[in-house]
């Protein structure tokens, strides 16, 4: 029995390093690190890390995970498998992050949950049509920053700033599958439901709730204290607190009457 533990033992060992050699190979072709020797084994968990980083001692890498230079990991945090963490990345102390996680050009606080998929800092969709008529990119040039105790979903993907940074404010908590653009700003205590989409340039105050696959158009603005209907679409600024639905979204009381008006315009339809 103590033989076959000491060979599983073995056998573990072995495919754990054969692990870490390919997925720190594919990324440093991805990041375009030519000197792996930087990278180093963390000694609780088994992940890389790149020797610039600064990482308190009780952080938990797991297997398979990468942490890539100048970033800084505060206590108790937790990196799972698959994950990197990209170059001057800030973590919080007691942060929790899930598998294949992808951070780049973000701060992220203290206490927050980041489940598995996500991915924060990546570059903003923006394009513009040069003189010749060739698609073009703009500049993706700032952050991501999450604020303490916030928690985000599996596969919610949160862009980096082009013109001012991504801002997602202290105790929000973002549900699976959430697109938020660059530039985007949410106050603290806010929801997001799943399939909520936010175009950039959006500003959202505090306790707002959107529902699930709420859509906004980019540079508009929402109060405080908004609610917003499933399957509602915000295509204006919305100034006053209070509840809205529908496409475009309105006040409720008033969505209500334009569907009960439908519903009656049909059924005489029918009849």
């Amino acid at each position: 029995m103590a033989v076959n533990l000491k060979r599983l033992a073995v056998l573990f060992f072995k495919s754990t390093f054969k692990q870490n050699c390919v997925i720190l190979r594919n990324f440093s072709a991805t990041c375009g690190v030519e000197n792996l020797q930087e990278f180093q084994k963390w000694q609780n968990g088994g992940g890389i890390f790149h020797q610039s980083a600064c990482i308190d001692s009780t952080a938990l890498l797991e297997v398979g995970a990468i942490v890539h230079s100048n970033a800084v990991l505060g206590a108790n945090v937790c990196i799972g498998s698959g994950t990197v963490v990209g170059p001057a990345v800030t973590i919080g102390q007691s942060t929790k992050i899930g598998y294949n996680v992808a951070l780049s050009n973000c701060i992220i606080g203290d206490s927050c949950i980041i489940h598995s998929g996500v991915c924060i800092g990546q570059d903003g969709f923006g394009f513009f049509v040069d003189e010749h008529g060739k698609m073009m990119k703009k500049p993706q040039m700032l952050n991501a920053r999450i604020g303490d105790h916030v928690e985000i979903g599996a596969n919610t993907c949160i862009d980096r700033g082009s013109w001012r940074d991504t801002v997602i404010g202290d105790h929000s908590k973002i549900d699976n599958l959430v697109q938020i653009g660059h530039n985007v700003i949410i106050g603290k205590s806010c929801m997001l439901c799943g399939q909520a989409g936010i175009a950039g340039s959006v500003t959202i105050g505090d306790y707002v709730t959107l529902g699930g696959r709420v859509a906004v158009r980019d540079h508009v603005s929402i109060a405080s204290k908004v609610r917003l209907a499933a399957n509602s679409c915000v295509t204006k600024d919305i100034g006053e607190s209070g509840d809205y639905g529908g496409f475009p979204a309105v006040p409720i009381c008033e969505w209500r009457r334009q569907v009960a008006k439908q519903c009656r315009i049909s059924k005489k339809g029918i009849l």
